[in-house]
């Protein structure tokens, strides 16, 4: 019998458990098993994090021989009755995943759940819980943030197969992917109910857009994030230091955004508490003068352009504020949440290496806490001051609190893992709501949901091979602003610190400005600080697509060519974007199939192939560009916003036909949310006789969009032109016309944008 469907199903069961089902998508389920049929919401979505709020979908229910079946018309699933294990298939009645065994989900036993696998079946997600591989089949790992070890553990995978898993609990868990049996990925807990998600995608990249559907949007940061950020030495450095330090950036004509403060901004340094003040010693800052302009630190930071950084460390108790917002004082009781009560340290299933740490040791009672004081309040002043961002440390996410009740009811074992999404989530609506301007805090800890809030690095880990691989996994569990420290002192350190989703040099207690480096590595990072920042429209441009789509914008290659065999031991070359393919640390590049052209040289290369580059003694790593590419780019800055963004080039590589979508914004408030976007459509479609590109009008608008806009154009052609036609009209060769450079094969022309007539560009070059 078919009915729509009209909201949850919950069907009994034999063991007397209650299994309920919810349709979030025609592509999505959610699936929750508890022995008592009483549905709580547990931590990421009573808090906000993870969408509980599906819309209506249209579906089909069919009862028949002791089964249940879900069909929305693009999938189905189908329920045993008696025991509750589930079947998801594609439209066409395809199995894309089904459970091995029943699923048990027990008040004093935990959770299990186990899914049969394929034999060619890939794996991909899991968080940066692992360094060493992007394809988790064979891989068992225990979800849960530990320093250095597992920063952000994501409980989320996706197959190869066309499905993927999302598990929504915060709890301690272990995750098996075939490591005990090939054929089976096992979900399991001594604590909490089964709860998680059915996703199903044709693509890696489809199931990352219905994945982050679910659990957030990765945050667009503002603008000016995504070019450099400078973090200062710590040892006895002074307001006055830090200035002249910023200064000599500018007189060296380094591009930097940020400068950021460690610990040794604060009076009591590592403080933790609410009571935190600046150092009256070091920075100094007058009470009569709260906003620093004119004269003060802050305001002397901001005429030369740059966004402050403070930062800091946390052991709240951020669930009071949590609970507060709710509007209740309800607080889930141990009867609610299964909390237990005993002390992790006595837990042989997660061990001394687990809880312990020579450097973070299990913090226990709250002295700290202040009932009816949201944790940001305390930090307006400083954000007054000047700062626009901040940099929250590992201490004390990392930390275990094995006797900790937090005020929510939760036990630890429940809080650990949310709390740097609470944070982070904390931070940044705070920040928001204060200033009315977009959040930049970046964090070291995070789990599902971290995306949509904070940016983060990989730790105090450097910035060499294992670092990169946690960037890569990050992207393939939905998180795409991510970077690490960068090695200033190398040039392949140089080369990948400057071509991440964002940029930052940690200097703490070495000296790692840029301009005590020997000569040559100076001139070296110099460019790429440059190029960084010439690419800026192109790389803020990944940013939306990552914001609108969960799209990365560092790409590991089996987002990139997923078919490929080589693809999934790749752990050192990434796509940028949709054009820049480039790898760090190896000479050796794998090209998957089409054309590709290294960027530094202009050979021009057939994939698919493994190639060893020579790389130019003044760069330090290979760098191609997809043929077809079209790169936005920004005329010489030393910080965002220095210029009106009016003219923007586009460096063109033609191949067949190639389309691409630059996205602009104001760049700092949260506007775009409300469609506050200006997108400008790019086409070339290059035949053997004729090259052509059109540039579209650009449609939408945000508050200080530039009234006119020229747009430089650099294409790479493969011959000389005979003529060149704007809108069919021929414009002559020379400085007001158009140029050909025979050595590079470059043609170079300035085309304005006539906003009045509202009409297309359409350049076309046709060659000798």
């Amino acid at each position: 019998m078919d009915n729509p469907q009209a909201g949850p199903i919950d069907l009994t069961l034999d063991s007397g458990s209650v299994l309920r089902v919810v349709t979030i998508s025609p592509h999505v389920f959610r699936l929750r098993l508890r022995h008592d049929g009483h549905f709580p919401e547990p931590g990421l979505v009573r808090y906000g994090v993870v969408s509980d709020d599906p819309p209506d979908v249209p579906a089909s229910i069919i009862e028949d021989d002791g089964t249940v079946r879900i069909d929305t018309g693009q999938v189905s699933l189908c329920i045993d009755r008696a025991d509750g294990r589930a079947i998801l298939r594609d439209a066409g009645g395809e199995v894309l995943t089904e459970h091995a065994a029943p699923p048990i989900s027990d008040a004093t036993e935990g959770f299990r759940a186990e899914f049969l696998l394929t034999d060619d079946e890939r794996l991909y997600g899991l968080g940066d819980e692992t360094r060493d591989r992007l394809n988790k089949r064979g891989h068992e790992t225990p979800i849960v943030l530990r320093n250095v070890v597992s920063y952000a553990p994501i409980p989320f995978l996706m197959s190869s197969g066309g499905w993927a898993v999302f598990l929504n609990s915060t709890w301690f868990h272990h995750v098996d992917a075939g490591a005990a049996h090939s054929d089976r990925l096992v979900l399991a807990a001594r604590h909490g109910e089964l709860d998680y998600y059915l996703i199903a995608g044709q693509s890696l990249p489809e199931l990352l857009d219905r994945y982050t559907q679910i659990s957030g949007r990765p945050a667009l940061l503002p603008m000016w994030a995504y070019g450099l950020t400078w973090v200062c030495d710590e040892r006895g450095v002074r307001a006055r230091d830090v200035l002249y330090e910023a200064h000599h950036f500018r007189s060296e004509g380094i591009p930097l955004d940020a400068i950021g403060l460690e610990p040794g901004w604060m009076s009591e340094r590592y403080d933790f508490s609410v009571d935190k003040e600046w150092n009256p010693e070091t920075f100094h800052q007058p009470f009569w003068k709260p906003h620093q302009d004119p004269g003060g630190f802050g305001g002397a930071l901001s005429a030369m352009g740059f966004k402050l950084s403070l930062w800091l460390c946390c052991d709240y108790d951020l669930s009071e504020h949590e609970e507060a917002l709710l509007k209740t004082d309800e607080a889930p009781d141990a009867a609610d949440t299964d909390s237990p009560q005993a002390s992790l340290l006595a837990n042989d299933r997660y061990d001394e290496d687990i809880i312990r740490d020579p450097h973070f040791m299990p913090k226990y009672q709250d002295t700290i806490t202040r009932p009816g004081e949201a944790w940001f309040d305390h930090l307006e002043k400083f954000v007054d001051n000047g700062a626009a961002a901040f940099k929250m440390d590992g201490a004390n996410q990392v930390c275990f609190h094995p006797d900790r009740k937090w005020h929510n009811g939760m036990d630890d074992e429940e809080m650990h893992n949310l709390y740097p999404v609470l944070l982070a989530k904390q931070m940044s609506q705070g920040f928001t709501e204060h200033t009315g301007r977009r959040a930049m805090v970046y964090t070291a800890g995070g789990y599902a949901g971290i995306q949509q809030y904070a940016a983060t690095w990989a730790g105090d880990t450097g910035g060499a091979e294992k670092p990169l691989a946690c960037i890569l996994n990050h992207g393939l569990s939905g998180h795409s602003n991510t970077s690490c420290d960068m090695q200033v002192w190398n040039l392949p350190g140089i080369h990948f610190g400057f071509l991440q989703p964002w940029s930052q040099i940690l200097s703490w207690h070495q000296y790692n400005q840029p301009w005590f480096l020997p000569e040559d590595i100076y001139a070296v990072f110099k460019f790429y600080a440059r190029l960084r920042y010439r690419l800026l429209p192109y790389l803020y441009s990944a940013a939306h697509v990552a914001a609108r789509s969960g799209m990365p914008m560092m790409r590991a290659m089996p987002l990139v060519a997923p078919e490929d065999p080589r693809s999934d031991e790749l752990l050192l070359q990434y796509m940028l974007g949709e054009w820049l393919l480039t790898c760090a640390f190896t000479d050796n590049i794998y090209l998957p199939a089409g054309q590709w052209i290294d960027y530094w040289t202009g050979e021009v290369f057939a994939g698919p192939q493994e190639i060893q580059c020579t790389v130019p003694a003044d760069r330090g790593g290979p760098l191609f560009v997809k043929a077809g590419a079209i790169i936005p780019t920004w005329p010489p800055v030393d910080y965002v916003g220095q210029i009106e963004a009016r003219s923007v080039g586009l460096e063109i590589f033609p191949h067949e036909f190639s389309e691409f979508t630059l996205y602009e914004d104001d760049g700092l408030t949260p506007a775009y949310l409300d469609g506050a976007i200006a997108t400008t459509h790019i086409t070339c479609e290059a035949t053997a006789h004729e090259v052509t590109i059109t540039v579209s009008p650009r449609a939408g608008h945000y508050e200080g969009m530039p009234e006119n806009r020229d747009w430089e154009i650099s294409a790479h052609l493969p011959s000389a032109p005979a003529q060149v036609t704007v809108n069919d009209e021929p414009i002559p060769e020379g400085p007001v016309g158009w140029l050909y450079d025979p050595q590079t094969g470059l043609l170079s022309l300035k085309v304005a944008e006539d906003p009045s007539r509202n009409q297309s560009a359409s350049i076309t070059c046709t060659l000798h």
